[in-house]
């Protein structure tokens, strides 16, 4: 499973461990990914999402079916 933000579409960032020494190393910085379940009202049924805190964020902001309608007007399968 990739480790990609369901609604925000936060995805692994590459960048440097930098030493005191200023040697840099490859590293990746991952998303703060949590699995969640949101009951929906509109489809009377529990949603499973993988999301990040600004996702969780987002949802409290407008709420859970105007997030799901978003999402599948840019065509992701819930």
């Amino acid at each position: 499973m990739a480790k990609v933000c369901q609604v925000t579409g936060k995805a692994p960032m590459v960048g440097h461990h930098v030493s005191h020494a200023n040697n840099k190393t490859k590293r990746l910085f991952m998303p703060n990914l949590q699995r969640r379940k949101f009951w929906s009202e509109g489809e009377n049924r529990w949603i499973s999402l993988r999301l990040t805190n600004a996702g969780l964020r987002l949802i409290d902001k407008k709420g859970i079916d105007v997030v799901l309608a978003d999402l599948r007007a840019a065509g992701q399968k819930i």
